[in-house]
């Protein structure tokens, strides 16, 4: 993630980034995974505010799927506005359209 982020910033705008590795190391990854984090406060992410950082590590291309997802939710403000008000994990999952299964 760290040589992804060096490379290219994976700030999406609307106050999300998605950290990823690069293709480079795609072979390192078991199975894929991804990590949510909300910030209350928004955090500087090369220059842009960032209150969503939404890591990805995907096996293959199980991910795309995944992105696809995050990238329709994040295009609307309204969505991204309900995000930031929810008040349980689930919610946010849910609205991202993951489950915890």
């Amino acid at each position: 993630m760290f040589a992804r982020e060096s490379s290219v910033s994976t700030y999406m705008g609307n106050l999300l980034a998605i950290p990823h590795g690069t293709n480079e190391s795609k072979d390192d990854i078991i199975r894929s995974a991804i990590s949510v984090i909300r910030y209350d406060d928004a955090i500087d992410w090369g220059g842009n505010p960032v209150r969503f950082v939404i890591g990805i590590a995907g096996k293959g291309d199980s991910h795309l799927e995944v992105l696809g997802a995050i990238a329709t939710v994040f295009s609307d403000m309204s969505a991204v506005t309900e995000l930031l008000e929810a008040t349980t994990v689930e919610h946010i999952l849910s609205r991202l359209g993951l489950n915890l299964s």
